[in-house]
């Protein structure tokens, strides 16, 4: 269906790719992986032929329809997102607003004279419309809007009110109604909470075309893929299988390829040894002349290449008392909607507890609570002895200053510390050499992510407070970021869609649904074996 021919292609001074092949074929559903710049979007953007490769080609077989979602949706206003998303599938959407156009002129009291005209033009549109299947499609595509987590208030009012989050899933319905033959979906789990995360899933694996996408959600690929599209150094490489057969396999293969390596090296430092200690003597002279061809024609074998590896590293935290928070009585209401009424809650030493509930549920109000950004209607939040608390909010990145770079924002964080110990936070959190003099407006997402908890970790706390600690995070850093908060021996509350990241660290979950609080000893893992089910939501 799609194939990628010897393609090479260069961004400024970066090197994306360098004669590199591949091929999406009908019914494939394959996950396409690599650090961050290392040219997945320049891909996705070549194959619908908004770039084009400096060399080589990419060539779609005739007649194949491709639906693409990226992370910049555009503007979105003036339609209901139930009319967004039907615009992507075809002349319906314009059937159907001109109906709308219509229905309106039908009761304007200024266009009394040409009612005759209006209602004869309304029952040829309406004609097409139901030939079109327009009605059958509406009801899809508010079935797609149900599993993204949208109310019916939602579907019907203007998408130009919603926040960048939901408008990405409304770009994302529009895609998924669309069922176009290949789908190219990038970070399609971002923005995502763990019911929708779920859906989707479901919906991707009853897809019938071809899929290729990106997601920096292990779990949620796993499930979905079964081939794996590797950058590296501008190479595609293939490998069958799903994300965690991948990593086996790519370990597997840098140690065979370390060991070829070091046996070659082995090799030509004694060839070498011969040729520089017999080079003089006229009696082995065609012995070294013979070796000098040979190493001249031998293929030379590279050293598996270097990932850049972030390690977290955290230094012990002080020792708080055994009760860690308690909430007592706690009542919270956001005008008629109550979150909390009478709710009690309390955190011990070492524990960590995960918050789980449906959007909208009082997760994220929970952590606000016990971080002190916001005060109870009634009840107390009391924080216990020599506790001493990190917060990690959603809106963390807010608080840094774009004009300032790295350094100077741990410099003014930490105006005590030494540039020393300043430059190995950096260098900890993979801001190693001249990265560190980067302005904080042009960094990543997950970039900025990793400089807020760098912030938040030089002066170790005893409680971590963390919401949605891993949005903008690639796979390796995630990954970085659980291992360093496994080895943590203070106390945790998180909020996380990640079910790897949920089912790594809780010991702990509090379960929030409408017919109350729940709280369940062991972890995520032990709470996914006793309900049944992977997220409150999702409860038949």
């Amino acid at each position: 269906m799609i194939r990628i021919e010897n393609i090479s292609k260069q961004l400024s001074h970066r090197i994306l790719f360098i004669e590199a092949s591949a091929a999406l074929n009908r019914g494939e559903k394959i996950g396409l992986v690599g650090p961050n710049g290392a040219g997945k979007t320049s891909l996705f953007r070549m194959i619908i032929g908004h770039e084009q490769p400096d060399e080589g080609q990419v060539s779609v077989d005739k007649g194949v329809s491709i639906g693409y979602f990226s992370q910049d949706v555009g503007e979105m206003s003036g339609r209901s997102a139930v009319a967004e998303v039907m615009d992507g599938a075809g002349p319906v959407s314009e059937v159907a607003a001109e109906l709308r156009e219509l229905e309106a002129a039908m009761v304007d009291p200024d266009r009394m004279d040409e009612m005759d005209a209006i209602i004869e033009r309304y029952g040829e549109v309406q004609a097409r419309y139901e030939e079109l299947d327009g009605y059958a499609l509406d009801g899809r595509a508010r079935e797609v809007l149900a599993g993204l987590s949208f109310s019916e208030s939602m579907m019907d009012g203007d998408v130009g009110a919603l926040s960048g989050g939901w408008k990405m899933r409304v770009a994302l319905a529009r895609i998924l109604l669309m069922r176009p033959d290949v789908m190219l979906l990038d970070e399609p789990s971002n923005h995502l909470d763990l019911e929708s995360l779920i859906w989707l899933e479901q919906f991707l694996k009853g897809y019938e075309g071809a899929l290729l996408m990106t997601s920096h959600d292990r779990e949620f690929m796993n499930r979905i893929v079964n081939k794996i599209i590797e950058i590296d150094a501008g190479q595609l490489n293939s490998y069958s299988g799903d994300y965690v057969f991948y990593e086996g396999q790519r370990a597997l293969n840098e140690k065979h390829q370390q060991s070829q390596f070091e046996r070659q090296q082995a090799m030509l430092a004694k060839e070498i040894k011969f040729i520089e200690r017999f080079k003089a003597r006229a009696s082995h002279a065609s012995q070294v002349q013979s070796r000098v061809k040979k190493l001249e024609k031998i293929d030379r074998v590279e050293p598996p290449k270097r990932r850049q590896v972030v390690a977290f590293e955290f230094q012990p935290a002080p020792r708080s008392g055994e009760d860690v928070v308690s909430v007592k009585n706690v009542s919270k209401r956001y005008g008629d909607k109550v979150i909390y009424d009478g709710f009690d809650f309390m955190v011990r030493r070492r524990e960590r507890w995960c918050i789980m509930g449906i959007n909208g549920a009082g997760k994220s109000t929970l952590l606000k609570l016990v971080a002190g950004d916001s005060k109870p209607d009634e009840g107390t939040v009391s924080i216990g002895a020599s506790v001493k608390m990190g917060y990690f909010a959603q809106h963390a990145m807010d608080v840094l200053d774009g004009d300032m770079t790295i350094f100077e924002m741990l410099e003014t964080s930490f105006p005590r510390a030494g540039q020393a110990p300043l430059r190995a936070l950096a260098g900890c959190f993979g801001f190693s050499g001249d990265d560190i003099d980067k302005r904080v407006r042009v960094l990543s997402g997950g970039e900025k992510a990793r400089l807020v908890m760098a912030m938040m970790l030089f002066d170790p706390p005893n409680l971590l407070v963390l919401d949605e600690p891993t949005n903008h995070l690639d796979l390796d850093t995630k990954e970085m970021l659980i291992k360093a908060l496994s080895q943590f021996e203070g106390t945790m509350l998180f909020v996380s869609h990640d079910r790897h990241f949920l089912g790594a660290l809780s010991n702990r979950v509090l379960e929030i649904t409408p017919e109350g609080v729940f709280q369940y000893g062991g972890g995520y893992t032990e709470y996914v074996e006793r309900t049944g089910h992977e997220a409150p939501g999702l409860r038949s």
